[in-house]
């Protein structure tokens, strides 16, 4: 297949000839500033990651959206110019330089988290629940680890034990609480240790996963993809742009079926069509961000829809929806921050899986591996 992205390079020599040199380099590389759209958005691009996690909403339309992927046009020399796509991929791997502030969360000779030591001060009132052993090969800089009672040896004891915990931080420490139970084990398929409110997992610095799924068509022999605008109401990321079907993989369903569930609510996909779908990859990343060390896994699933079919929110999470060619989604993805940042990842994995970035395009080997730049297991 011949490279969308990286014919007429020459018009760009003076920045796509700049080495990679290495990837361990990859993200001490100083980015430019994202393509900034002349247009009325109410709200600072450049900090619209942190501050959509935090429940800022971000004020842009469907027409904002459309304006910047389509601005001057969707030229293949300038879609080669891979550090927008870098930049997308530091959004969600920011904090690598404070990893020495946080502790091993140990379970059975297992390092299952990493907790902030400051967030470690919040536990040690519950000394029923929590032990700090020293422990010279997982305690790191501060030579000590956290773990859980001895006395709590069963997954439901520690899991009620935990669930207790996050209860009395409540939502001051521990915002967006929702009442859903993710898994915690040494690795994903390994056995369960305990389960842990979802959104206390970044706190206790656990290993989540989730699924996120590319909706697709294809109208005369171009690929476009469905794109949700989430709800204003949503705790997270309220107003961003998202992927038609996505979520976390909570306790008790596997990931194919987690598809199936999530289509069905997000998108009104039926059963009959949304078995269709295959997973192709997975993505991973590592954000620290105050005491949240948020590791992630997505296992990336592909639907072809057909041409005729219109998605319908059934949970009141997305406001609404719209087809949009692959370029110009590459295009709004590339140029602004209108994208949850881990949505950007996965499509950035579909630009590279169906032939949209190839080897001609400098970079495209690191750009490649920072896909999964955390730990997949």
């Amino acid at each position: 297949m011949s490279c969308y992205l990286c014919k007429f390079v020459t018009l760009y020599s003076g920045i796509s000839s700049r080495p990679f040199s290495s990837f361990s380099s990859l993200f001490s590389h100083t980015f430019p500033s994202t393509f900034s759209p002349t247009i009325p958005i109410k709200h600072n691009l450049a900090s619209s990651s942190s501050a959509s996690a935090s429940g800022t909403t971000l004020t842009f339309t469907w027409d904002d959206v459309f304006r910047v992927s389509e601005s001057e046009a969707v030229t293949e020399d300038r879609s080669c110019y891979l550090q927008g796509y870098f930049h997308k991929v530091q959004l969600c791997n920011r904090g690598s330089e404070k990893q020495s502030e946080f502790l091993p969360f140990v379970i059975e000779g297992h390092v299952v988290g990493f907790i902030h030591n400051g967030f470690v001060e919040h536990l040690r009132g519950f000394d029923d629940v929590f032990i700090f052993p020293k422990d010279k090969y997982n305690g790191g800089p501060f030579g000590y680890s956290v773990s859980l009672h001895p006395t709590l040896k069963t997954a439901e004891e520690r899991t009620g034990a935990l669930g207790y915990v996050v209860k009395c931080l409540g939502q001051e420490l521990i915002p967006g609480i929702r009442n859903e139970l993710y898994p915690v084990a040494s690795s994903f398929g390994a056995p369960i240790f305990f389960s842990l409110e979802r959104a206390a997992a970044p706190y206790f610095g656990i290993k989540a996963y989730g699924v996120h799924m590319n909706g697709y068509v294809e109208l005369d022999g171009q690929k476009h993809l469905w794109v949700g605008k989430r709800s204003h109401m949503k705790p997270t990321y309220p107003g961003m742009l998202d992927h038609l079907v996505a979520g976390g993989l909570p306790h008790g369903i596997d990931c194919q079926e987690n598809v199936v569930k999530e289509c069905e609510e997000e998108a009104g996909i039926p059963r009959s069509i949304s078995v269709e779908a295959i997973p192709v990859s997975a993505v991973s990343y590592a954000d620290i961000d105050g005491y949240r060390y948020k590791r992630d896994v997505l296992f990336c699933y592909d639907l072809k829809l057909p041409k005729g079919f219109l998605p319908k929110n059934e949970d009141g999470e997305v406001d609404s929806f719209k087809l949009i060619p692959i370029m110009q989604v590459a295009e709004v993805i590339r140029k602004t921050q209108f994208f949850k940042p881990n949505c950007s990842l996965v499509i950035i994995d579909f630009l590279f899986r169906h032939g949209y970035i190839s080897p001609e395009c400098h970079g495209y080997l690191d750009l490649l591996r920072s896909l999964r730049i955390g730990d997949c297991s």
